[in-house]
């Protein structure tokens, strides 16, 4: 057993960092927004929602960092690398908690995946740009 490899996890105090900072952004985009962090198997590790923004959005949020951290990419790029593919893209709609909305970041640390963060409740460029900012705050 000792070469089994150690997984690392976002621990709260980080969590709220990043959703501190995603809520911020929101607040100067003046927009409300649900901001979620899930672990690396996306299990939810912290979740804000914003006075004022959509309830639809909690699970939205949610499901963002879900798919961000089960594909290993922002959902944008997943998107973005399969727009052109109908077929792709009806199979992937299809699959629950997968979403293709812009927003859900993954979270790297030291190489390591550690989490995933979801923004939801503005545009899709504004969730990733709150998004892009709770990253920024973990460094």
């Amino acid at each position: 057993m000792d070469n089994l490899p150690t997984r690392h996890y976002i621990d709260l105090l980080h969590a709220r960092r990043a959703v501190d900072a995603a809520r911020d952004k929101a607040e100067d985009l003046g927009i409300s927004v649900v901001a979620a962090v899930v672990d690396p198997g996306g299990v939810v590790v912290t979740l804000d929602r914003m006075a004022g923004a959509p309830l639809l959005s909690l699970d939205v949020a949610v499901d963002k960092a879900w798919t961000a951290v089960s594909l290993g990419a922002p959902t944008q790029q997943v998107w973005d690398g399969i727009a052109d593919q109908p077929d792709l893209v009806a199979g992937l709609a299809g699959r629950g908690r997968i979403t293709l909305l812009g927003g859900g970041l993954p979270i790297i640390w030291n190489g390591s995946l550690v989490g995933a963060i979801g923004v939801s409740g503005g545009t899709a460029a504004e969730d990733v740009v709150c998004a892009e900012s709770a990253l920024a705050a973990l460094g």
